[in-house]
């Protein structure tokens, strides 16, 4: 293991610069450290081995029976928010990568698979608030299973009671709840439409545009 960081530093010298590879590596060491603080914080309830999280990535755990599990090598970068209530459990396989400023909240139970990518601004809860006051409590759960080497696009929403397939690609925007089908692209469809909101300059646009194209 010592050999393949030596190799890593030194390919990472020859490409980038002594610089930029001195300060990468800072920058990496101190991620390290600071999840190695929030597994102190929490004692007895990060299972984890080596991860790490970047500047202003946050963890809050919330009830004694709530676990985060963490496998090896997590990468976690900056302004994350994780939060863990009630008895819900979250589970990050191996070499799992959050890019800035996603949410991950979990009330019941959220799984991320091995080699699951996630972009930035992206949100992952497994319940949302009843707000109909029905029966069922003031939260509605519903389990979240992402499968292995997945793709999840940038500002993605997934909602409760979704189950994601292995190598599932999820177009950015999307909104997902229900099951997706491993190997698959899933996207929401996405039609535009414009509505005058006064009428007067809308037909002076299209007028102008039509008078354009008729003189091409």
């Amino acid at each position: 293991m010592i050999r393949k960081a030596i190799r890593t530093i030194a390919l990472q010298y020859r490409s980038r610069g002594l610089l930029h590879t001195l300060l990468m590596n800072v920058a990496q060491l101190a991620a390290f450290a600071r999840a190695f603080f929030y597994k102190l914080l929490y004692l007895g309830s990060i299972r984890a081995s080596l991860f790490a999280m970047q500047g202003g990535s946050t963890i809050e755990i919330f009830h004694k029976r709530a676990k985060l599990h963490v496998g090896r090598f997590v990468f976690l970068r900056k302004n994350i928010s994780i939060r863990i209530d009630d008895e819900g459990q979250l589970r990050l396989g191996d070499h799992v990568f959050v890019n800035d400023n996603c949410t991950i909240n979990c009330a019941l139970n959220i799984t991320i698979g091995d080699y699951t990518k996630i972009a930035p601004n992206v949100c992952i809860n497994d319940h949302d608030h009843n707000f109909r006051g029905a029966e069922g409590g003031h939260l509605l759960k519903g389990s979240v299973v992402i499968g292995n080497n997945v793709w999840i696009g940038a500002g993605s929403i997934i909602l409760r009671g979704t189950q994601i397939g292995d190598n599932a690609v999820i177009a950015a925007g999307s909104i997902v709840k229900g099951i997706v089908p491993p190997d698959t692209l899933f996207l929401n469809k996405r039609e535009k439409q414009f509505s005058a909101i006064r009428q007067g300059p809308v037909d002076e646009f299209v007028h102008g545009m039509a008078k354009g194209a008729e003189a091409i």
